[in-house]
């Protein structure tokens, strides 16, 4: 069953479109959402939280529309930005007031457990709170309704290696009932390698690819060679190809490699060098159209 379904999604501003949106997210997976600052990631996220209407499409968290049942499709979202959505001023009662005042579900005595078990105090203003208990925070209201999807948008920035390994874990408990799952978009794709079960692609408002992490591992080799060593016609099988005097560096698909022989490295690629040359790559075909 799929948590998430998004349909041709489009939203159009006078400098951006946001073209075409699809993917799917079944339950019990994590989906890492990338691309380059502006590519469409915030807006997308926006849409499907229903910060922002979309000028067409649909999306459907575990089969309904947010105009079917607004309540209801709302509180099965739970969302963790880069900085905290609760009010600077409010403490931690505060905060278990409009939780219990403003979602059916939440279950007051699982946030004080999760708020005891974090040290975080109930008398203590938000804007007191260090970044990683913010973050905390955010996760004992989460993990204290019934939520089917987390999403997050660049959650993890600023965070010490510490809390950001804790924070991983708590994704993954997430999604261990086989019932929820999770949207990721952020730029700090490392996360992703530990932790992604898909990747969806995004540059300049338009799909690139969207592939289970592994497949899209498995589909591309990182070349490293000399210069001298590219014919025109190799050059032309590279995605994103660098070069300077001494090296040239780029990414090329798995089926490829028997082009390329003799002083040729070929390793495998991680996420984020295979999202950097496309992105490199998508920008020479700009430049040239």
């Amino acid at each position: 069953m799929n948590v998430l379904e998004v349909e041709g999604i489009t939203k159009k501003f006078k400098d951006f479109c946001l073209n075409d949106i699809s993917f799917s997210l079944p339950a019990g997976y994590i989906m890492g959402y990338v691309g380059k600052n502006g590519a469409g990631k915030t807006t997308t996220l926006n849409i499907i939280t229903g910060l922002l209407h979309a000028t067409s499409g649909t999306v459907r968290i575990d089969g309904i529309t947010i105009q079917e049942d607004p309540i209801r499709y709302k509180e099965m979202i739970g969302f963790i930005g880069d900085t905290s959505f609760f009010p600077d001023d409010f403490t931690g009662k505060e905060v278990i007031r409009t939780l219990r005042d403003f979602y059916p579900s939440f279950n007051e005595q699982k946030f004080r457990a999760y708020m005891k078990e974090w040290d975080l105090p109930e008398n203590k203003k938000i804007s007191q709170f260090s970044k990683g208990m913010q973050v905390r925070l955010m996760f004992a209201d989460i993990l204290s309704r019934d939520t089917k999807i987390l999403i997050l948008d660049e959650a993890t920035n600023g965070l010490d290696p510490v809390i950001k390994d804790e924070i991983l874990t708590l994704m993954q408990e997430y999604i261990s009932d086989g019932k929820r799952s999770i949207l990721f978009s952020t730029h700090i794709l490392s996360d992703l390698e530990q932790i992604a079960d898909y990747i969806f692609f995004i540059d300049e408002g338009e799909k690139v690819m969207c592939e289970s992490k592994e497949e899209m591992v498995d589909s591309f080799l990182l070349l490293k060679t000399g210069p001298e060593d590219l014919t025109d016609e190799l050059s032309s099988k590279i995605i994103g190809l660098k070069k300077t005097e001494v090296m040239a560096e780029g990414l090329i698909r798995a089926d490829d490699a028997v082009y390329f022989t003799g002083n040729v490295t070929l390793e495998k690629p991680s996420v984020d060098q295979i999202v950097i040359h496309y992105i490199l790559e998508r920008g020479k075909e700009r430049v040239l159209q």
